[in-house]
């Protein structure tokens, strides 16, 4: 049984990867509110990631970075805070973690990290700069990384579309929205969280152990695909 910290798994993606990896391992959850979640194998710290020192923990064997934005607007109606607010939570934050838990990670089994990017950074869409640009920055952390870290620990990144989440409820507020969401996607549907999930489920495991350095789009072919 391999023990994971997951931060930002109290809601969307994140908490759907709890849940998933709850079924076999031990899961250590770092997020400003506690899910709600019972299980013997489950522990919490509340932090907020951008504020707070994180908590010490003696013995990891991955680490899934979940927080992030979707702040979508023309780029004349963006401040110049906005933009550094998205980079803090989606970049900045995600150093931080690896940062603290480097160490720790590289002494667990078959160490791994994953992050999160998004089809944005790839496919070109209109008011989609801030989160096209700080995800297009966790890519790039994810090739260095993975490089700098070849024969120590493996780290890559899920790139999803659109996914049913209380982060994407703006985009999928209502049946016309859905159906046109739907639509636009080659393979006629969206994502799920808990399909993320079993993404990063993998990444973590022996199964992907000589995968590293790697953006997996989760695209539903929109970026793929063109028919």
């Amino acid at each position: 049984m391999k023990t994971y910290i997951v931060v930002g798994g109290s809601r969307g993606i994140g908490n759907a990867i709890v849940h998933t990896l709850l079924k076999n391992h031990k899961v250590v959850n770092i997020s400003r509110t506690k899910p709600e979640v019972s299980h013997d194998n489950f522990s919490h710290f509340d932090c907020d990631i951008l504020k707070d020192d994180l908590p010490e923990i003696d013995a990891a064997d991955g680490l899934v970075y979940c927080p992030g934005s979707i702040n979508l607007k023309p780029i004349n109606r963006f401040s110049l805070d906005e933009f550094r607010d998205d980079y803090e939570i989606n970049v900045i934050g995600a150093v931080k973690a690896i940062q603290k838990y480097l160490n720790v990670i590289k002494n667990g089994n078959d160490p791994s990290i994953v992050l999160f990017s998004t089809v944005a950074a790839k496919l070109g869409m209109p008011f989609h700069a801030s989160v096209a640009a700080t995800k297009s920055g966790v890519e790039g952390l994810v090739k260095s990384l993975g490089a700098e870290l070849a024969t120590t620990l493996r780290i890559n990144a899920i790139a999803p579309t659109v996914t049913d989440t209380d982060l994407a409820s703006k985009l999928l507020r209502n049946d016309k929205m859905i159906d046109n969401i739907t639509e636009r996607h080659p393979m006629k549907k969206f994502l799920k969280p808990e399909d993320v999930a079993g993404m990063a489920e993998f990444l973590l495991s022996e199964k992907s152990s000589s995968i590293s350095g790697q953006v997996f789009e989760m695209d539903c072919g929109i970026v793929s695909f063109k028919i």
